[in-house]
């Protein structure tokens, strides 16, 4: 039954979409039939260029993310743990987090060029704040009896930042790595759009310029999917590293 609750939802989208296709009440254009856009997957499941297009938004998603989590982690553990860093890297990352990253894509082209490298930058640079705010959070609310009990049994602070401190920071890494990650995908595909002749974004903006609004849903549905698996790819990691805590929740 919990696995059939998982796509009621999905279920009823679906048959309102193709409802709202079959109506007659709008065009073929805005709401194409289920079928077609199935038949417009198949397509691009079965094409090499396809999935070449795919693979090349997910190496660049990699590569800003990747970076963003080993510069974000060190940060906010510097943040967390020290009052100097975070007098002085609190107030920048505060006051330009509602900035809005992607209005400074024309400078990252005209730095970096129209190619990858501007791109990864832009991602690195979204995905970079939810890391470093969410991993200084769990850096400074470590459980102070822990930190004293292995102080008042000799431990170095060497051994207290990783048997005590790093522990207990990383179920809040996760969480910042998860909350990024689709970032990391969104920021990749809006850039693609905006200046690419390449990559999933590139396909979505080609076919909807060309009126083929199934080929682009298409497209979507193969983002969507890839999100999906992203989050579950970064779960099942946290559930095998961070084997001493297990998430429970409870329903009314």
């Amino acid at each position: 039954m919990r696995s059939v609750r998982r796509f009621i939802v999905l279920a009823v989208a679906l048959l309102a979409w193709e409802a709202a296709s079959r109506s007659g009440l709008w065009s073929p254009l805005l709401f194409p039939p289920l079928g077609k856009i199935l038949h417009e997957l198949f397509l691009f499941l079965s094409k090499t260029e396809s999935l070449e297009q795919a693979a090349i938004s997910l190496e660049r998603a990699f590569a800003g993310f990747a970076l963003a989590a080993a510069a974000g982690v060190l940060l906010g553990m510097v943040m967390g743990r020290s009052k100097l860093a975070a007098a002085l890297l609190e107030p920048v990352f505060s006051g330009t987090y509602a900035v809005p990253k992607l209005a400074l894509f024309p400078i990252f082209i005209f730095v970096f060029g129209i190619g990858s490298l501007s791109k990864v930058a832009l991602v690195f640079l979204e995905c970079l704040y939810p890391i470093v705010i969410i991993t200084s959070q769990g850096a400074r609310h470590v459980n102070r009896a822990l930190l004293w009990s292995a102080q008042n049994m000799g431990a170095s602070h060497a051994r207290i930042l990783r048997r005590v401190i790093l522990p207990a920071t990383v179920p809040f890494i996760f969480a910042g790595l998860r909350v990024a990650l689709p970032v990391a995908m969104i920021v990749v595909i809006i850039t693609e759009m905006v200046s690419s002749a390449d990559g999933l974004g590139y396909l979505v903006i080609y076919a909807l310029s060309s009126l083929q609004t199934a080929r682009m849903l298409a497209v979507v549905v193969v983002i969507a999917a890839l999100g999906v698996a992203l989050d579950a790819a970064l779960l099942f990691a946290r559930d095998r590293l961070v084997y001493w805590e297990k998430l429970e929740t409870y329903y009314v």
